[in-house]
């Protein structure tokens, strides 16, 4: 079942009809930034700050916000180890089932003509370590869906109103599959770009 969602979005398209489904089935919603603003905005009950969940306020710019081992060890460690439940219950570490990332817009900033600055300012760091945590979660253990672009919301919808509130171990692996082409594809268009920069000089 998923029972926590971690959501952190640039692109909020969808985002309303994704909230709306994961409250049918109560799951908490931990979020940040500009993410959780809007989902307070849509009226979603359960919903934490990710600076609340993990006891360290969010730094100035949003640069550390996930980048905590609360949200980290919620992605890599499973309950079904006993060790690693040891430790989260230990350390207050809480599991997530869902992730759902989407990356700072590199791309599209860089396609406008970005000087080295400011592509430099978009480029994500906690969004495509979430995506890495949660997708190697969901190859180890099965434990965690990890939806990166909004046009997957709609198959995430349809899993959980067919699943009762959980998504099947066979779209969580093509997920997972997906959510590495992404990183992939957005360090691919970082290094192009940087490439493109140095050879002006």
């Amino acid at each position: 079942m998923i029972r926590r969602a971690l959501i952190s979005v640039s692109d909020k398209a969808g985002l309303e009809e994704l909230v709306k489904a994961l409250g049918e089935y109560g799951v908490e919603v931990v979020s940040s930034g500009g993410t959780a603003k809007r989902i307070k905005e849509l009226g979603y009950a359960r919903l934490t700050e990710v600076s609340d969940y993990t006891g360290h306020p969010e730094s100035p710019g949003g640069l550390l916000k996930t980048l905590h081992p609360r949200v980290h060890g919620g992605l890599l460690l499973s309950r079904g180890v006993p060790e690693h439940r040891e430790y989260m219950d230990e350390h207050g570490i809480e599991p997530f089932e869902m992730v759902v990332v989407n990356l700072y817009p590199f791309e599209a900033t860089v396609a406008k003509g970005a000087d080295l600055l400011t592509a430099a300012e978009n480029i994500d760091i906690g969004g495509p370590t979430m995506i890495r945590s949660a997708a190697k979660a969901a190859l180890l253990y099965g434990s965690v869906a990890i939806v990166t672009d909004p046009k997957q919301y709609p198959e995430i919808i349809k899993a959980l109103k067919a699943n009762k509130g959980d998504v099947p171990a066979a779209i969580k692996r093509e997920l997972a599959e997906k959510a590495y082409a992404r990183t992939s594809a957005y360090d691919a268009a970082i290094t192009a770009y940087l490439e493109k920069e140095r050879k002006k000089n």
